[in-house]
C-alpha cells in the first residue's frame, strides 16, 4: 500500500510539473515567435559568423546544421534519415527543417497543446502535407510510438525540463531504430572531479535558483554519457558549445529589450506579469562563464 501511495504521489507530482511547464511555454513560444521566428532554440556562432547586429534566426538554422554534422548524419541519399522524431518541438521549426531537409517523415511532439497546435498552422502554411510532417501532445517519458520507429531523433533543450533522465534516455533507446543516431543539445553542470560526489551547496543553490521559474533539472555530459553507455550506445561524443552560444544571448537580449520585444511580452504575458528578471534574460544564459553551466552537444548510435 506504502509503494502504491507513492507511486500516485509520485504521478500526480509529474502531471502538475508537466501542465506547469507546457503553461509555460503556451505563453513564451508566442513571445519567441515574434522575436525569433518558428525556431525557438539558441543559434550557433563560429568564427566566420557576423555576430554584431546578426540575424538570429540563421544562427538558428547553423545550429541545427553543426549539429548535424557533428553527429555525422549521412547526406548519402541512400543512408539519410526516413523517420525523425523531435522530442520537444516547440512549434516545430526543427521538424520542419529536418524533414524538408532530408525529404523524411517527421514527427515532433511536446506538452504544450497550443505549442502543438501552432506547429500544424505552420506547417501547412508552408505546405508540408500531414503525413510527412505531424505533431502530437506527448510526455517524452511516454511516447506514443512504436519500439524501433525513428532512425534520427533530435533534441534541443528539452531534457532539462525532464527530472527522471534515466528513463528519458531509456525511452529514447526505446523508439530508436537499430543504427539510429540520437542527438541532444542542453545546458549541463560542470562535471565532477575524481574526489567529488556532488557540487559544492552554493553551486547547488544557484543552480536551484537559476532553474526554479521553469522546473530545471541539471545533470553533467558525465552523466549523460553513463546513461548512453547504459543502453550500450555506441559513437558516443561530446562537445563544450558554450562559445558559440554566448553571441546568440548577447543579440536576443538585446532584441527582447527592444520596443518590438517588450510588446510582444506585454501582448502575450501582459502587464502585470512584466518580469525585468526574464527581459533581461535569467542568469542560466551567463553561468558558462564560471564554468558551473555550459551547453553542450552529446551524440550517440543505437547499435545495428
Amino acid at each position: 500500500m506504502e509503494g502504491e501511495k507513492m507511486d500516485t504521489e509520485g504521478k500526480v507530482e509529474t502531471e502538475k510539473m508537466n501542465k506547469a511547464i507546457a503553461m509555460a511555454y503556451d505563453v513564451q513560444s508566442k513571445i519567441l515567435e515574434d522575436i525569433t521566428g518558428d525556431h525557438l532554440h539558441t543559434g550557433f556562432y563560429d568564427s566566420s559568423s557576423v555576430i554584431p547586429g546578426s540575424d538570429v534566426n540563421s544562427a538558428q538554422t547553423r545550429m541545427i546544421e553543426a549539429a548535424l554534422r557533428f553527429a555525422s548524419v549521412s547526406e548519402d541519399p541512400s543512408k539519410k534519415p526516413r523517420n525523425i522524431l523531435d522530442v520537444g518541438c516547440g512549434i516545430g521549426g526543427s521538424t520542419r527543417y529536418l524533414a524538408s531537409k532530408y525529404g523524411a517523415q517527421a514527427k515532433g511532439i511536446t506538452l504544450s497543446p497550443v505549442e502543438a497546435e501552432r506547429a500544424r498552422v505552420l506547417t501547412a502554411a508552408q505546405g508540408l502535407e500531414s503525413q510527412q510532417v505531424s505533431f502530437e501532445v506527448a510526455d517524452a517519458l511516454n511516447q506514443p510510438f512504436a519500439d524501433g520507429s525513428f532512425d534520427l531523433i533530435w533534441c534541443i533543450e528539452c531534457e532539462n525540463h525532464i527530472s527522471d533522465k534515466t528513463k528519458f534516455v531509456h525511452e529514447l533507446n526505446r523508439v530508436a531504430a537499430p543504427g539510429a543516431t540520437i542527438i541532444l543539445l542542453t545546458w549541463c553542470h560542470r562535471d565532477l572531479s575524481p574526489l567529488e560526489n556532488d557540487l559544492h551547496p552554493d553551486e547547488k543553490k544557484l543552480l536551484t535558483q537559476t532553474g526554479s521559474r521553469s522546473r530545471v533539472k541539471w545533470i553533467s555530459t558525465a552523466d549523460y554519457i553513463n546513461l548512453f553507455q547504459s543502453c550500450s550506445f555506441q559513437e558516443i561524443k561530446y562537445a563544450d558549445w558554450s562559445p558559440h552560444v554566448a553571441p546568440y544571448y548577447a543579440e536576443l537580449r538585446k532584441i527582447t529589450l527592444s520596443w518590438k520585444g517588450i510588446m510582444s511580452y506585454v501582448r502575450h504575458a501582459g502587464w502585470r506579469q512584466m518580469s525585468i528578471k526574464f527581459l533581461m534574460m535569467p542568469s542560466v544564459f551567463d553561468t558558462f562563464k564560471n564554468g558551473l553551466l555550459k551547453y553542450c552537444i552529446l551524440t550517440c548510435q543505437k547499435p545495428q
